[in-house]
Formats: structure tokens, C-alpha cells, sequence
């Protein structure tokens, strides 16, 4: 997942700070000090408590609208410099202190940042409603956008023209006076949504525990009990083994538990979160959205909130999301039913010949499978993915590439999970600082995502370097095996490192042109994926953690020849929650409905979604689409995997996986370029031509093409998407 877009500001967590040299002093709010005395700048963690944040929102909102007032009153003739730019540079100290609260309310959140969030959240949304509504400043706005062709403006400066202005009308500028009022109000409101789904998520996910008695563990090996029982001391139970719906502790033990009734408890009990019908029910939440946003939508002038979503991305429009989901989601569906036909005769063999299989068999039985057709057990190589030598193995990758390296500082921390490291360029000058936040806890949101706590700018001609944050929910290391990573785990990894390379090497001198298209930004983080498990790369990472061990060549061999395994279902999967999501966006006259009948008449009556296969997300806790950022957009997964496969054939036709001229191009066309050029242009512009989707289905071995065996297999390259969950 690119990072934390929760409470549904993308716009504001893209914008940050211009540094004076005022000083800090100990008893000033540390969000309003414009300069701290810190390693690189990075926030003074330690010297920020909670309730900072309020007042510095408070204080930075009211600081805002005078340089807002400031460009509105001018009596200049509107130019570039004095409308364009001014807007691109006010609100730098709000949007900072919000960033980062952003970030911090997702990785170490409590009672008293909820509150805050539910506070302030709605008065960030008129806040911000309130300037892209404002009459007198949309009409200097525009009247420098009527004469940029005449201006003299450089390239950069006409595109941050042109997407502010769109900017503003894409946020109701042109509405009427009662539109906007109303605009305001659906806006107010989804804000207070967005927060309450969240809120609801995160206690259903702490209020769930399966204690299990020693004679079920059955079938879990000697690391997994172990982590279940720590898990039991940290909830108080001491002794007892205790599982929860965090994925590190789900998964495993739906891969591997013999107790088929309980892996159907805890499986139920992850696919019902928010569906209970209590306090902490999402249905109604997520059906009032729904309704908002397409009002919203139809405010605005689209049929559907996806056609209002999709207009400002690559795809341009539903129908060309469809058609991307559509030509998968057959032959993905196909795949699957196959291997339901692999798995069905193992199943019978254990609970008898009437026995069918169930959405919570899948992982038990595909491990069976794995076992037994490419005699490839995921604990055998667990020994060889500890976390420190994966971390390792990246920043291997990115020096390998790129010539970067990784320097480990002392600095402020958030939380004492944390591990912090300057990041040098080439030539050794200071890039940025990224942190990483690795391990599983109450207060943490699920899944992984990379976000800024502060962003890349540019001051007196000089660019100032971002901190960045990598946040996982991994296990902890317990009393007898550091953490070790499955396969899932490691690419996910891969993954946010690559959207953290996005952010350390963007050079873009506006504000307004730090993001790309939401369907382009999972490019660099899914293309980095593509080594995690090359040869090569493995050599220099996969080591056991007790023999010191290289991974064995056979151990390797048997991975690129399983790199095909049961991907039916994890396309399968992942193409239903992204069909789910376009289709309760692309609602054009809402009426009353039920999320979960509307679910399965989407996906099951209407494309035939199997019984064995669950959505990636549900509609109660899909929180991609409804707290996180990427509603009428979960498909950008799918759309981006199209440009990272073609991107990495790039690499592959040089006979270099390694090509640091191709590194050099990516980095200097597409990573450090942020918005600076709409995506299929910049990606043209380091391809040399369209991408070729055949790559993305090939690597789904959904071209019917025969699987890889041997030495002639590819580097395993399926989406980690399956790993960023919640």
C-alpha cells in the first residue's frame, strides 16, 4: 500500500513545510516550530505528545488562511508567482503537523489520537473546502490559467497551473452557491465516516483472541506455537497459546493447523469483522458512503463516483478498469477451479468423500499441494528470511541499482519498535531518512504502507531531503528464532521499500507536483518485487539464521519452479474485492441496499465467484476503499502491474537484471520526476513505448503458456498485493 491516505486526504499529506531559521525552544509546540534542532530535521518525536496536535491544527488552519487572505487581497495583476506558486507554498506548517499525525494515528494510535481524529477531522475537511470554494481565489486562479499559453511559463510551471486549476474544480469551484454548501456538507460528513470505519476496524481486529489447547496445535510448527505463546503473555494469559487476526498469526495457522474447526472459526471471524450487528458494525457506514459519494459525483457532473475517480487517473474511465479486471478475472477463475481440483482429493482423504472445500481449507490444502507436486515447504525456507537479512538484501538491491546506502542514525523515535537510518546517495550526499516500524501491536493498523512524515521540497533554490516511514505488522522474534518472513512477507517488503525509493529520490520543485496518478504510484513499489527472489539477489540475503547457510541452489530451484503456485487464487482474490469496489462506486442512482447481498450478487450470480474463494476485503472492512484512500481505486494494484512487468522486461532484454543505465533511466525519468508529467508519458519517456500487458499475464501464467520449470524458470514475479492486508 503507497501510505497512509486515511481520513481521505491525499491532497493535504502531499503537501509540507518551508523551514526558517527560527529556533525551537523546550516549551514551544514542536508542530508549529518551523526549524527543529534535530538529526536532518527529522520530527522531535520525543518533545511531541498528543495533545500538540489539536492547537498546532488549530493554530496552523488560522496561519493558512491569512496567507490564503494575503493572495485574495493582493492588488497585483495575477501572475504565476504571486497566485500559482503562493497557493503551492501556503499551508506548509498544517499540512506537516496533519502528515504526520496521519501517519502516527495509523502506526501507534490510542484512545486520545482516535479523539483527536474524530475532532478534528471533519474541521480539516471545511478547512480545506473552504479555500478550494473560495470565489475570489479561484478566479485569480484562473485568470492566470486563461493566459498560460502567453505567460513564458516553463514546463513545470504550466503542468502546476493546469492541475491546480483542475485541482479547484474538480473540488466544486464551479458549483453554485447551494452546491457548494451542500458539497461541503457530504464532505463533512464522509470525513466523520471515514474516521468511525477505522475506529470500528481497529477494535473489532484487539477484540478477537482464539486460545487454542495444546492437543489442537496439531500440524503448527515449533516457531508458530512459539509466537502463540507469546502472543498469550502479552494478553495476559500466560502459558496459553493465543491466536489473533493479525495476518502473522492468522495465516500460519490457517496453513497449518489439522484442526479444521478452528481454522473455520478464525476465519469467520476475520471475514465477519464489522458484521455483527453491534456498535462496531460497518454496514451502515459503508452504505452511507456510498450514497454520499455518489452524490458527490453527480454534484460534480459523473454518473458514478468511480467515473469521478477515474477521470483524474490513467485509466480515464470505469470502463477501461473493467475491461483490465475483465480479460483477468476469466482465466484467473479458471486457474482457480483447477486448483480446487488438486486440493479436493487430499481434502476427502482427511474428513471424507463427501467433504468439499471451504474458503478456510484453501492455505492448508495449497500447502499440501506445494508439498507434494513441487516438494517445497514455506517453514523450510523460513530459516533462511530473517528480517534483518531481507532488510538486508534490499539495501544490497538498492546500492546494486542505484548506488545508495543505508547509514543507521541516532534520532527520535515514536515508538521503540522503530529503527532509523540517514540514506546516502552515490556520492555520498544526504538523500533523506527513513525509518522503519516493523512489528505487530496493539495501536497499529493492519497491512504495510510507506508514507512521509516529512516530504521532499525546495527552499532558496535547494532541495531539503524527506524523512520517510516503512511500517509492518511482522512478528515479533520470540523466545528461541528471530522474526522470520514468509515468502508473502519478504515481497511485501520488497514492496514498500520500493514506494520508500519513490519518495528518497523525488526532486520536484513544487508541492502541487509531488504525486503521480494513483494507477501509476504502484509502479515503482510493485516493480521491485520482480528481484526479490532472483538468484543472485538471494545469495546475498537468504542465509539461515542458525548454520549461516546460503539458501541452497535446490531450495531456489524449487521456488522458480513453484513461481506459478495457486496463483489462480491469489488473482482470483485480489480481481473480486477490485470488481467490488468499482461496482459500489459506480453506483448512479443509489437506493437502499445491503453491502453484503449487493456483494454477492456482484461477484457471485453475476461473475461466478466460487464458493472456495472470499474477496480479499469484504464491504465491513475494506479499508483501502472507505478509510484509506483508494475508493473506485483498488484496481491501481492490477493497472500498475501491467507497467511493473513490462518495466522489469526492460531489464531482462538487457541480459542485466542489474543494469544500472536502466536503474540510472528509471530513477531519473519516473522516481525522481514525481507529478511533473502525467504517468504514460514519463512512462513512455523511459520505455521508449506503451506497455505490453502480455508481461503482467505471463506472470500470472494466465496466457496458457506452459509453467516454468528448471533453469528456464522466471524470476517469481506475482503481485505482493496479497501480502498488504489488513
Amino acid at each position: 500500500m503507497r501510505g497512509i491516505l486515511g481520513l481521505s486526504f491525499t491532497l493535504i499529506l502531499a503537501m509540507t513545510f518551508t523551514s526558517c531559521n527560527r529556533k525551537t525552544t523546550e516549551t514551544e509546540n514542536q508542530l508549529l516550530v518551523e526549524t527543529w534542532d534535530t538529526p536532518f530535521g527529522v520530527p522531535p518525536f520525543d518533545r511531541i505528545s498528543t495533545g500538540n496536535f489539536a492547537p498546532a491544527l488549530e493554530q496552523g488552519m488560522s496561519l493558512h488562511n491569512e496567507q490564503i487572505d494575503a493572495i485574495v487581497t493582493s492588488k497585483e495583476r495575477p501572475t504565476f508567482d504571486n497566485v500559482i506558486a503562493a497557493y503551492d507554498n501556503s499551508g506548509r506548517i498544517l499540512s506537516r503537523a496533519w502528515t504526520i499525525f496521519g501517519m502516527l494515528n495509523a502506526a501507534d494510535t490510542n484512545e486520545e489520537m482516535q479523539a483527536v481524529a474524530a475532532r478534528m477531522s471533519p474541521l480539516m475537511t471545511a478547512h480545506y473546502d473552504a479555500i478550494m470554494m473560495n470565489d475570489a481565489l479561484f478566479a485569480k486562479v484562473r485568470e492566470v490559467y486563461d493566459g498560460r499559453m502567453s505567460a513564458g511559463l516553463t514546463a513545470e510551471q504550466l503542468r502546476l497551473t493546469e492541475k491546480t486549476y483542475d485541482g479547484f474544480v474538480r473540488a466544486g469551484a464551479l458549483l453554485s452557491a447551494e452546491q457548494k454548501q451542500r458539497l461541503k456538507q457530504i464532505n463533512s460528513r464522509l470525513s466523520e465516516l471515514s474516521v468511525t470505519f477505522a475506529e470500528n476496524l481497529l477494535a473489532e481486529n484487539n477484540a478477537y483472541t482464539l486460545e487454542v489447547a495444546v492437543d489442537s496445535l496439531v500440524g503448527l510448527p515449533p516457531t508458530v506455537r512459539d509466537a502463540a505463546l507469546d502472543a498469550g503473555e502479552a494478553h495476559g494469559r500466560k502459558g496459553r497459546y493465543i491466536f489473533t487476526l493479525d495476518k502473522p498469526s492468522m495465516i500460519p495457522f490457517l496453513t497449518y493447523a489439522k484442526n479444521r474447526a478452528l481454522r473455520r472459526e478464525i476465519y469467520e471471524a476475520y471475514l465477519t469483522r464489522c458484521n455483527h450487528d453491534d456498535d462496531h458494525d460497518n454496514k451502515a457506514v459503508v452504505s452511507e458512503m456510498a450514497r454520499l459519494r455518489s452524490e458527490k459525483a453527480r454534484l460534480l457532473g459523473y454518473d458514478s463516483y468511480a467515473a469521478y475517480v477515474t477521470a483524474d487517473e490513467m485509466a480515464g474511465t470505469p470502463e477501461a478498469v473493467y475491461a483490465v479486471l475483465d480479460e483477468i478475472w476469466t482465466p484467473a477463475l479458471e486457474r482457480a477451479r483447477a486448483e480446487v481440483e488438486r486440493m479436493e482429493p487430499l481434502l476427502r482423504r482427511d474428513e471424507g468423500s463427501e467433504a468439499t472445500l471451504e474458503p478456510w481449507d484453501w492455505w492448508y490444502y495449497a500447502e499440501k499441494v506445494r508439498r507434494r507436486d513441487y516438494a517445497l515447504d514455506d517453514e523450510a525456507l523460513r530459516p533462511y528470511f530473517t528480517l534483518e537479512n531481507v532488510q538486508g538484501g534490499i539495501f544490497f538491491l538498492a546500492n546494486r541499482l542505484y548506488g545508495i546506502t543505508f547509514r543507521p542514525i541516532v534520532a527520535p523515535l515514536y515508538n521503540p519498535d522503530c529503527l532509523v537510518y540517514e540514506v546516502l546517495d552515490e556520492d555520498e550526499s544526504h538523500l533523506g531518512v527513513l525509518y522503519f516500524d516493523y512489528y505487530v501491536r496493539e495501536g497499529k493498523s493492519g497491512g504495510a504502507w510507506c508514507g512521509n512524515f516529512t516530504e521532499q521540497y525546495y527552499e532558496n533554490g535547494e532541495r531539503v531531503a524527506p524523512v520517510v516511514g516503512v511500517v509492518t505488522n511482522y512478528a515479533r522474534p520470540t523466545r528461541s528464532t528471530p522474526t522470520l518472513l514468509n515468502l508473502d512477507e519478504t515481497k511485501t517488503l520488497f514492496h514498500e521499500f520500493g514506494h520508500a525509493l519513490h519518495s528518497l529520490f523525488r526532486k520536484v520543485e513544487y508541492r502541487g507536483l509531488a504525486d503521480v496518478e494513483g494507477d501509476f504510484v504502484e509502479l515503482p513499489s510493485q516493480l521491485m518485487e520482480n528481484w526479490a527472489f532472483d538468484p543472485e539477489v538471494l545469495r546475498q540475503y537468504a542465509v539461515h539464521y542458525r548454520s549461516n547457510e546460503v539458501i541452497p541452489k535446490y531450495l531456489v530451484d524449487k521456488l522458480r519452479r513453484s513461481e506459478l503456485f495457486n496463483q489462480g487464487f491469489m488473482a482470483t482474490e485480489l480481481i473480486a474485492a477490485s470488481l467490488s469496489d468499482m461496482d459500489i462506486h459506480s453506483i448512479t442512482e443509489y437506493e437502499p441496499f445491503d453491502p453484503m447481498e449487493f456483494e454477492r450478487k456482484a461477484l457471485t450470480e453475476k461473475r461466478g465467484l466460487i464458493p472456495q474463494i472470499e474477496p480479499r476485503y469484504r464491504y465491513p472492512y475494506f479499508s483501502h476503499i472507505f478509510d484509506g484512500g483508494y475508493s473506485a481505486g483498488y484496481y491501481f494494484y492490477t493497472w500498475a502491474e501491467v507497467l511493473d512487468k513490462d518495466a522489469f522486461e526492460a531489464f531482462r532484454e538487457s541480459g542485466d537484471l542489474f543494469n544500472k543505465k536502466i536503474a540510472g533511466d528509471f530513477r531519473r525519468k519516473i522516481l525522481a520526476r514525481g507529478g511533473s508529467e502525467d504517468g504514460m508519458t514519463m512512462y513512455r519517456d523511459f520505455r521508449g513505448k506503451d506497455p505490453d500487458k502480455r508481461a503482467m499475464l505471463r506472470g500470472r501464467g494466465l496466457l496458457n503458456e506452459p509453467e516454468p520449470s528448471g533453469e528456464d524458470a522466471a524470476p517469481a514475479a506475482e503481485t505482493a498485493s496479497a501480502a498488504r492486508e489488513n
